[in-house]
């Protein structure tokens, strides 16, 4: 049993989890998945069409004909974690495949790894195979390799990250993701639907709605109209949570900028038959509007306190969770203090925060007056005390009540669960203690809440 800790990253996916059952003789390629949920279904794609060609996946470098990275570019010190990681699949492997964000710069990659096999960038997959044909030849056997409907999950059986779309039109100033992903591409309605609805019927019992920017999905096909089932359904993030809601699952959006249009979102929230969870993750990143000026962020004008009051007086159980970056450059006391003010009136239900860093190719790093590292490591602590307080308070607050928790690991001392208000790996955990024997993962179950910490819960099974 683990606790959630305090300091937990909410940029990074789930551990990834290799299936590693292969045939005899069967090639085997091993996948390193670095970085955002965004790139674990970039990597999921990947070895499923791997495993539709007669591949086996290994869980491991010995095993592994080959290893495919995936990597992250976001900040410098992902970059580096994506060189250590390319630097240790090449020593304990020695045939290695780049891909992913940091794939978008290979003479970077090469000067420090010269012997890796290909680099491709963000979702090349076509390009991904064909290095892993060249290096790897495929062998398949038709009577044997069959893949299942659902493909590769590299998470867990019960829950799936969605993506809608790729890319992003924002320019924020610290950020580079469009250049490396490009201008927001959104898929067809229908085309997500179609994968929906196959998740479902596989077993999922949650699904994670992920994208660059979640709220704009639909913008670039003009929210046009497609068919579906007997009637049709528009490539808007309004309609296509209507939809996915009534299959059944739990459905999460992540990565939604505060836009008017997420007032629609609201209602279905707070219908609890919607399937659409109570819960947004909303990047705010600041509070000062010169600070949210500086960063060139698309809410630096919305009045978020006022958006926050509104959701909240439709739907009274919803969740708020959001990243901060404290220490960016040109931030003042005074500005930090604004944010800090903004916390105690905005009371967040779950939140992470960054200290600004320098990222190749970031308009930010040009700015004047940086932040030296000891001041941004004091408003970090001063940040996260307030937040932790928070946290501790409203979890308080949840002693006594009933709610729904879906199990995500058991083991001896006690059943891992989520409540509606809960992502996986980011945010907290429900543990049940007792009793739980007789429970299997994937679970839905009604708890009564009858302990709570600082990040996490505990309850009793309703009977």
């Amino acid at each position: 049993m683990t606790q959630n800790p305090p300091s937990l990253r909410p940029d990074l996916a789930p551990v990834v989890r290799l299936p590693d059952a292969a045939r005899p003789g069967q090639p085997r390629i091993g996948m390193v998945s670095l970085g955002c949920p965004k790139a674990l279904v970039d990597s999921e794609r990947i070895l499923t069409r791997l495993r539709a060609e007669g591949y086996g996946i290994s869980p491991d470098y010995a095993g592994a004909d080959a290893v495919i990275v995936n990597t992250c570019g976001f900040l410098d010190s992902a970059k580096a974690e994506s060189l250590d990681a390319i630097g240790e699949a090449l020593k304990e492997n020695g045939k290695v495949i780049v891909t992913g964000c940091l794939g978008a710069e290979p003479d970077y990659i090469r000067e420090h790894h010269p012997n890796i096999l290909a680099v491709t960038g963000p979702h090349q997959y076509e390009q991904v195979l064909d290095a892993v044909h060249v290096a790897v030849p495929p062998s398949p056997d038709p009577f044997v390799d069959l893949l299942p409907a659902s493909g590769v999950s590299l998470t867990p059986r019960h829950y799936s990250y969605l993506k809608i779309s790729e890319g992003c039109n924002h320019k924020c100033k610290f950020c580079i993701i469009p250049d490396m992903r490009g201008r927001l591409v959104s898929r067809p309605a229908h085309a997500v639907l179609r994968e929906a609805e196959r998740l479902v019927e596989s077993g999922v019992k949650e699904l994670l709605v992920i994208s660059q920017d979640t709220s704009a999905y639909g913008l670039d096909r003009k929210y046009d109209v497609n068919p579906w089932k007997d009637g049709e359904v528009r490539s808007h993030i309004t309609d296509l949570s209507r939809e996915m809601g009534k299959l059944g699952a739990w459905v999460r959006l992540h990565y939604v900028y505060p836009y008017p249009s997420v007032r629609e979102l609201i209602p279905l929230m707070a219908d609890p038959e919607s399937g659409l969870l109570p819960y947004l993750d909303i990047p705010f990143q600041h509070a000062h509007p010169d600070v949210l000026k500086r960063m060139a962020r698309p809410a630096a004008g919305a009045k978020t306190l006022d958006e926050i009051a509104a959701w909240r007086a439709q739907c009274p159980d919803i969740t708020l969770r959001s990243t901060f970056i404290v220490g960016y450059p040109g931030e003042t006391e005074a500005e930090f203090q604004t944010l800090l003010d903004w916390m105690a009136e905005a009371q967040l239900d779950r939140v992470g925060c960054f200290q600004y860093e320098n990222v190749a190719g970031a308009r930010s790093n040009a700015l004047a007056d940086h932040v030296p590292g000891e001041v941004k490591q004091d408003r970090w602590d001063r940040f996260m005390e307030k937040a932790q307080a928070i946290s501790e308070a409203k979890l308080l607050a949840k002693v006594g009540t009933r709610m729904d928790v879906i199990i995500d690991e058991i083991d001896e001392d006690a059943a891992t669960c989520r409540t509606k208000s809960d992502a996986p790996e980011i945010d907290g955990n429900l543990f049940i203690d007792e009793g739980f024997e007789h429970l299997s993962v994937g679970d839905i179950v009604s708890v009564t809440v009858d302990e709570a910490g600082e990040y996490d819960l505990w309850g009793v099974l309703d009977r």
